[in-house]
């Protein structure tokens, strides 16, 4: 087993590829804070710098999003939630989200849905690890984004319809506790995930932990994966600029086999250090590594063949697997191209469903910068969304997903137990129809209807 081995702790001393891994990672607690303690009368807080530099406190307290007038006003109306799960128990401003929803957020991870094509074709069974890996990393530079997308109504729906071959469906299955399900599918894989966010609020950070079950099948040889993601936290809420990192371990597990994948997301250390930074050892059923992967969640990802203690083989070279794509410079959002088709109708399928996020009033009106409107809109469906449960509770009635159901599974996570949502099959069969269908309504002009109840204004 290598001497730095991440199974180990990465507590080997040894010259190995990766041995300054443990001494990383330890400097979790280390990052460059400077404590705000009295600043406004805020005892406690700390802006973390991203950029590691030896700034003032107070001034870059003072950067970022929020106003003096509004910081007051939202620390006042949030203290009381420090140390609590704030995933859905506070209405928040608009000011602070992308117009964007969780469920069209899950569909991200579809952008280089290539690399799972290329793990259903490979041979070897360790390069299948590097690429179905190397996927599930491809997301982050998208989730570094410091806007927060809309919470789904219940019954939403968000759908993709043949993005490179993959078509993709998601739905806002429970909303307390909330709980997303989504499913893609191509001729080279299918992808479920059950998706139920918990959160602890800190203050001027929060910590956000990915509750949830995400499992690949690569259709030639039924081989499935299973992923367990590092949690994220996200810094300066309040004070200063507001950046994320997801300091930790991504594992990805071959069930079927039992090789698997551990790769460690360096924390941000002193002046930026290691930021970005991801490391680790594709490893064989008897834990015996076999590749190393080392490069950047915001950048590009390499491998290189390895000897039983983890140094590169003779004669090998790192390879690149995974490279970013060119992004838009500026982007007020921070979008990649492929986060701007997501919004659009052009990745819409035929007949799209009412329930579709791209067709929430809220979410619209802030793409189109109207943030009053947006505002507006948002608290008359949060409003409706609780109507709907008081009728739900006098009928007697719950709520039934159309396009997933829930199994009598419940899996564990290092954050807590799932209850697992499958899909079920019957969004094909409606897809097949529709798509047969001769109604060429436009899109656009579908008003947003995910309600159970048709009549709540009478």
């Amino acid at each position: 087993m290598a001497p730095n081995d991440p199974k180990n702790g990465g507590g080997g001393g040894g010259s190995g590829f990766f041995a300054s891994l443990a001494s990383s990672i330890s400097s979790l607690g280390s990052a460059m804070t400077k404590s705000v303690n009295g600043l406004v009368g805020y005892e406690g807080l700390e802006v973390i710098n991203p950029e590691g530099s030896t700034e003032d406190a107070a001034e870059e307290a003072n950067r970022g999003r929020w106003k003096q007038e509004d910081r007051d006003g939202y620390w006042k109306m949030m203290q009381k939630y420090i140390g609590s799960d704030v995933t859905s128990m506070v209405t928040l401003p608009v000011i602070i989200f992308e117009p964007m929803t969780m469920l069209q957020k899950m569909a991200e991870l579809m952008e280089y849905s290539h690399l799972l094509d290329m793990a259903d074709e490979t041979e070897d069974p360790y390069m299948r690890m590097v690429y179905a890996s190397s996927w599930a990393i491809s997301v982050y530079f998208a989730f570094q984004r410091t806007w927060k997308p809309f919470n789904p109504i219940l019954g939403e729906t968000y759908e993709m319809a043949n993005y490179n071959g993959v078509n993709f469906i998601s739905e806002q299955v429970s909303h307390h506790p909330p709980m997303s399900a989504g499913h893609a599918e191509n001729e080279h894989f299918t992808y479920d995930c059950t998706s139920k966010l918990k959160t602890k609020f800190l203050g001027n950070s929060i910590d956000v932990y990915p509750v949830g079950r995400t499992r690949v099948t690569l259709k030639r040889d039924g081989v499935v994966l299973d992923l367990v993601p590092p949690l994220t936290k996200v810094h300066n809420l309040i004070f200063g600029r507001t950046w994320v990192d997801s300091p930790g371990e991504m594992i990805m597990t071959n069930m079927t086999t039992g090789d698997k994948v551990v790769l460690y997301f360096q924390p941000c250390g002193w002046f930026g250090s290691g930021r970005y930074e991801v490391d680790g050892y594709v490893y064989n059923a008897n834990e015996e590594p076999k590749i190393l992967m080392t490069g950047k969640w915001n950048e590009s990802m390499s491998y290189q063949q390895c000897d039983g203690e983890g140094e590169p083989l003779p004669g090998t070279e790192l390879k690149e697997v995974w490279k970013l794509a060119d992004a838009p410079k500026d982007d007020k959002y921070q979008y990649t191209h492929f986060a701007h088709k997501i919004n659009s109708f052009d990745t819409a399928p035929k007949k799209l469903l009412p329930s579709d996020s791209r067709l929430r009033p809220d979410r619209y009106a802030l793409e189109m910068g109207d943030m009053s409107k947006s505002g507006n809109e948002k608290s008359s469906m949060e409003e409706r969304q609780r109507a709907e449960k008081r009728t739900r509770e006098e009928k007697g009635q719950s709520f039934t997903p159309k396009w997933f159901d829930i199994t009598e599974e419940v899996t564990p996570t290092p954050w807590g137990d799932l209850e697992v949502y499958q899909f079920n099959g019957k969004y094909l069969e409606h897809r097949e129809a529709a798509d047969k269908s001769e109604d060429n309504t436009d899109p656009k002009s579908i008003p947003f209807n995910p309600w159970q109840f048709q009549d709540m204004s009478t």
